[in-house]
């Protein structure tokens, strides 16, 4: 499988980032589970590496690399952590929306930091009373002269408190063609952070709230036109956000297998392996099957996204197949493991926890198959991949 989708680049790519994660970020994992703050310098170190860049053309100092190696990047990084494969794909989520809806100065101005590793971009949509509902959200811009001024909160957003700008979709007007999206940069009068909650699994990250008070931004932050905002969010969640979530948990998903084998080999029953007994080889096999299945589904639709191909449906069916089979694994990992499953000693608890947190975003796995549905039934409407192609492709990388 690997030979079809990858170049050498894509696994020069691998090489470098599991070198970097089985080093710099495995080292520090005890501490962030014990601590469960956010890791403000790890996150600044792998900025600095310039993998938030892969999407960012060369022309702009970044990678230049695609979905593909996107993917890759985030995948070593959550096989070893997953809140710092979260931390990667909610920059890249950021990325996204200046590369699709920025002007020439916006680009010119965030792109070059985003791929030098002086930026971590957000993107912030959702609200407290709105969830999963954008059209439902009630945080407001209101234009006054050169400016518009911001009122309202968002949570979830992934990045929060480490974020430098933050791409915010807020209501201008009534309706769908109500909304707008705005770039904030992160010390801008009238623009705060909620307090810092951790939260179940993914410590490290943060995913918290913005707040807006009287935020006075300028009308060149806005990104689009007046009324592009549900564009920018949906385009941002579909294309980036669905990928880079499967990714997530393709790597955690690929720890947990690797966690369990070598556990069932390790340990003693019955005067053989615990890998002998047949019950724990079906489970394995389970897992091994999900993985192929998992890693075949999220390759393929990001192989398909750089080749500017249509391919919201694969985006989508990549994201369920990947986090349902993750969760499935994770139990079947707690199963093999038994009650030492349960002690911090083993990171299988860790990746259950963590595998939990990707099911929601950019849509939860029933909001998949109802999309899914559509496309079945031939109601879908449109597709995000082919309206924004030029802006998402990538050249085939050279091997």
């Amino acid at each position: 499988m690997d030979a079809y989708f990858m170049s050498e680049r894509h696994e020069e790519l691998r090489r470098e980032v599991r070198a970097f994660a089985e080093t710099e970020v495995r080292l520090r994992l005890d501490e962030m589970e014990s601590s469960r703050i956010v890791q403000q310098e790890l996150s600044r170190l792998i900025a600095r590496q310039g993998w938030i860049g892969v999407t960012v053309g060369r022309e702009y100092g970044g990678m230049g690399l695609g979905h593909l190696a996107k993917t890759i990047i985030i995948e070593e990084l959550s096989r070893v952590s997953g809140a710092m494969g979260a931390m990667v794909q909610a920059s890249q989520l950021g990325v996204a929306k200046i590369i699709h809806f920025g002007d020439e100065r916006q680009k010119a101005t965030w792109l070059p930091a985003v791929a030098q590793g002086d930026c971590l971009p957000t993107i912030a949509v959702t609200e407290e009373g709105s969830g999963g509902h954008v059209l439902g959200m009630a945080a407001t811009a209101v234009r006054d002269g050169d400016d518009y001024i911001l009122n309202g909160r968002k949570v979830f957003v992934g990045n929060s408190h480490v974020g430098d700008v933050h791409g915010v979709v807020v209501r201008t007007g009534a309706g769908s063609a109500g909304l707008s999206a705005f770039l904030v940069e992160s010390d801008r009068p009238g623009f705060s952070l909620g307090e810092y909650q951790p939260a179940m699994g993914l410590h490290g990250f943060s995913f918290g709230e913005l707040i807006f008070r009287n935020c006075r931004v300028p009308a060149a932050n806005r990104l689009g036109a007046e009324g592009d905002g549900l564009a920018v969010a949906y385009s941002s969640s579909i294309l980036y956000g669905r990928p880079n979530l499967t990714a997530v948990s393709l790597g955690i998903h690929r720890a947990l297998v690797e966690e369990t084998t070598s556990y069932a080999a390790g340990r003693s029953r019955y005067g053989s392996p615990l890998a002998d007994l047949l019950p724990i080889k079906l489970k394995i096999g389970q897992m091994q099957s999900r993985l192929m299945t998992a890693r075949l589904a999220a390759y393929h639709a990001v192989h398909l996204l750089d080749r500017g191909k249509p391919c919201d449906a694969e985006l989508m069916n990549a994201k369920l197949i990947n986090v349902e089979y993750a969760l499935d694994s994770a139990r079947n990992a707690m199963e093999v493991h038994g009650a030492c499953g349960l002690y911090l000693d083993r990171p299988v608890e860790r990746f259950l926890r963590d595998a939990h947190h990707i099911f929601a975003p950019a849509g939860t796995s029933d909001v998949q198959l109802l999309r899914l549905a559509e496309v079945a039934l031939g109601t879908a409407k449109g597709q995000w991949s082919q309206q924004l192609a030029p802006r998402v492709s990538t050249p085939l990388v050279s091997s």
